[in-house]
């Protein structure tokens, strides 16, 4: 058995240097991680970024809301008197923000701003209440100038506008039935790289256009036809004249799936959830070739996670959760084109009352909203997946603390019988690794690693599929 183990680890190798798609994999993709509340909230963001540390990941991704930090926000009249491209005059609004960079930065962690609404109530044409309907492009552009001469020197990557696709971010969506959201996006986004760009502190640093949601409907846009509005493209990607090239040094998307797991395909030709990234990326060479973006335009998934129990509405039972998020950091790690993965939430939203369904929010944290840790706590630190391929199953995984190359232990448990040694393994120099062996029907995987410190991490059971 372990003779013939190690033959097949060996074909792996192999079968690892030639496999499409494999030998080009984006082996120095980055990793961010989101937990708005806590990493915003004083009493719970050292120990949040602590943990985050602890996984080894060195990026959080943090929104920049407008109206948090915007002076008189409520008030249907413009403030008189200042200017709103100067960070003093949003007063003490970014301290939440300055008290975020300095804890990530003594941690040896870097933070990425997504600025967007909801506006200061004077900023939106309509006035409203919300801060989402209209908002006014050169506002915006002053905001972002601030954001940029307030955190220039300590941020390198920016976004903007969080989900514009959908209405409860920004409105209208459509005007007689025609998608609007995206020639309003374009005017924001445009107004923003003006703004950031307006300070030399800024002139290196990276913007990511999009941050679309998954699916459309009746009233979401898809993504891909928000990106063709956006870009000023038909749908065979034939740019309009007179519309400029954005500048944009990537494409941010938050590619996720529903119950059915990562490799769902949804029938809507527009929508991108994780199964089908290469829709986006088609996109996105047609709008380069197009001269509607720059060619090659590197996809981050700026946002993802997996919904688990208790919501049984859009969740999934928790050891699955922890299977489907390594399927989908997989398939992302196996796309040159993506340059970015990210893991949304630490804890679930707190239940609350939405039509019926206690669970409107989000539940795909790694620990339940009472703090308990789920599955998926640990397999986000040692994610694994096996793929069945009939006679065999092919195991990838990766030792997310590891700061180079390391040691594995696999382990293999029949239907009947106890845990039993499989192989070690080596990581490459990012900790990621591989391994084939026999499949039998109703085995389950778990990968064991011991860090420098001598602490041993055992992660959740999986099965292949």
């Amino acid at each position: 058995m372990r003779r013939s183990l190690l033959l097949a680890l060996f074909a792996l190798v192999a079968w690892l240097a030639l496999a499409p798609g494999v030998a080009s994999a984006a082996a120095n993709q980055a990793m961010t991680f989101e937990a708005p509340r806590e990493l915003i909230d004083d009493g719970a963001r050292d120990a949040t970024l602590d943990q985050i540390k602890g996984f080894g990941v060195t990026r959080v991704r943090q929104l920049l809301s407008w109206k948090t930090v915007a002076p008189s926000p409520n008030s249907r009249s413009k403030p008189s008197g200042i200017d709103t491209s100067d960070p003093a005059a949003y007063g003490a609004g970014w301290g939440a923000y300055d008290r975020l960079l300095a804890a990530a930065s003594a941690r040896g962690i870097r933070v990425q701003f997504t600025l967007t609404g909801p506006a200061p109530r004077w900023a939106t044409e309509t006035k409203d209440k919300a801060g989402i309907n209209r908002p006014d492009p050169r506002e915006f552009q002053r905001f972002a100038a601030a954001a940029g001469r307030r955190f220039g020197a300590q941020v390198d990557t920016w976004s903007v506008w969080n989900e514009p696709n959908q209405p409860q971010f920004l409105m209208p969506q459509f005007r007689g039935g025609a998608p609007y959201s995206p020639g309003l996006y374009r005017r924001l986004y445009r107004a923003a790289v003006k703004g950031l760009r307006s300070d030399p502190s800024n002139a290196q640093d990276s913007v990511l256009l999009g941050e679309t949601s998954p699916r459309g409907n009746e009233r979401i846009v898809a993504p891909l036809a928000f990106l063709r509005g956006t870009l000023c493209l038909s749908r065979s990607y034939s740019k309009r004249k007179g519309c400029g090239k954005l500048d944009a040094d990537g494409y941010a998307h938050h590619a996720y799936t529903t119950s059915q797991g990562p490799r769902f395909r949804p029938s809507n030709p527009d929508d991108v959830t994780i199964g089908v990234l290469s829709r986006l990326i088609r996109a996105l060479d047609k709008a380069g070739k197009a001269g509607a973006v720059d060619r090659g335009l590197g996809v981050y998934l700026t946002e993802f996670g997996t919904q688990s129990y208790p919501d049984k509405i859009s969740g999934v039972p928790l050891a699955k959760q922890a299977e489907y998020y390594a399927i989908a950091e997989h398939i992302a790690y196996l796309n040159p084109r993506v340059k970015l993965f990210s893991q949304y939430l630490m804890v679930d939203d707190s239940p609350r009352r939405s039509k019926g369904n206690d669970y409107g929010g989000f539940e795909s944290g790694l620990r339940l909203a009472d703090g308990t840790a789920k599955p998926a706590y640990l397999a986000f630190r040692l994610p694994l997946t096996a793929d069945d391929y009939g006679s065999s199953d092919v195991l990838w995984g990766r030792v997310r603390p590891a700061a180079g190359a390391t040691s594995v232990l696999l382990e293999a448990k029949r239907k009947s019988g106890k845990w039993r040694e499989l192989a070690t393994v080596q990581t490459n120099s990012t900790g990621v690794f591989g391994a084939r062996t026999k499949h039998v029907d109703g085995q389950r995987y778990r990968v064991s690693w011991t860090s420098p410190e001598g602490t041993r991490f055992t992660g959740p059971p999986i099965r292949a599929y």
